[in-house]
């Protein structure tokens, strides 16, 4: 299904070709994200899925599921060497197990011959090499349907759940809505802030996972998501942290069979 002139690297205009795609009304931070931790011969586009209407709802990703394997064949044709699809959400959506979600990524992988990476399976498999059991979930900003059904998929996936838990729960913010005005961008305090929480909480985990891709604004007014802030987040909670973003990164770059550049926490540090 690969046009086979991408087969010749003179035709591509990065050794390592990424692309990812994300919910629709988002203007998502991944491509930018991943080219700042990437070598100078890794490039990145991104493709919005098309949904009119959107309004996050569960039901929308179920009846819309079917665009990931179109934005592969997308990215497939353009010349990628692996997709990646940003919201976390999207493996638990259907009741899927993570047996499944592996199943159809990789039968969308080979179909196109080109790995698809789902941002919510990413966790499982970092979490799984990193020989994670005890855990514990910050579902940050998670609306309490996204918030379950991701604890259920990971329930499913063999892990023993400590604590699980999103800012509303942890009284860090008032109400769901005052946390969905926000619009995925939160005060920087917030992050330690509710990392210290989730140890106050689940001393004796193997690692936090964050779920979803929340922004925190610095001092400089510029939003990051956990991949910027997990190396100082660790270092405060004295856990290793496993999130969306990075679990999502550290996959593709695995796939590339390349690593990261720069100082990172512990998950991407280990490609390194």
């Amino acid at each position: 299904m690969k046009p086979d002139r991408w087969k010749d690297p003179k035709n591509k205009l990065f050794t390592y070709q990424v692309g990812f795609t994300s919910p629709p009304h988002d203007f998502d931070a991944a491509p930018s994200d991943f080219l700042r931790i990437s070598a100078d011969n890794v490039g990145a586009h991104g493709r919005m899925l098309h949904v009119p209407d959107y309004a996050h709802e569960l039901s929308q990703r179920v009846d819309n599921f079917h665009l990931l394997e179109e934005f592969v064949h997308c990215m497939s044709n353009n010349g990628a060497d692996v997709c990646g699809q940003v919201g976390t959400n999207w493996v638990h959506c259907r009741g899927t197990t993570p047996g499944e979600i592996d199943g159809i990524c990789r039968r969308i992988g080979d179909r196109y011959e080109t790995p698809f990476h789902m941002a919510g399976y990413c966790v499982v498999e970092a979490l799984r090499d990193m020989g994670a059991e005890r855990i514990a979930l910050n579902s940050v900003y998670y609306w309490p349907d996204w918030r379950d059904g991701y604890a259920r998929f990971l329930g499913e996936a063999g892990f023993d759940l400590a604590y699980v838990g999103n800012f509303v729960d942890q009284g860090l913010i008032a109400t769901q809505q005052e946390c969905n005005d926000c619009t995925w961008i939160f005060d920087g305090s917030l992050a330690e802030r509710s990392m210290a929480h989730v140890v106050d909480r689940a001393p004796d985990v193997d690692a936090i996972v964050v779920n979803g891709m929340p922004n925190f604004r610095g001092a400089d007014g510029i939003p990051r998501r956990i991949v910027s802030l997990d190396r100082d987040l660790e270092g405060a909670a004295g856990k290793p942290i496993v999130s969306s973003d990075t679990a999502l990164y550290w996959r593709i770059f695995k796939s590339l069979g390349t690593a990261p550049v720069g100082s990172h926490g512990r998950l991407l540090s280990s490609l390194q």
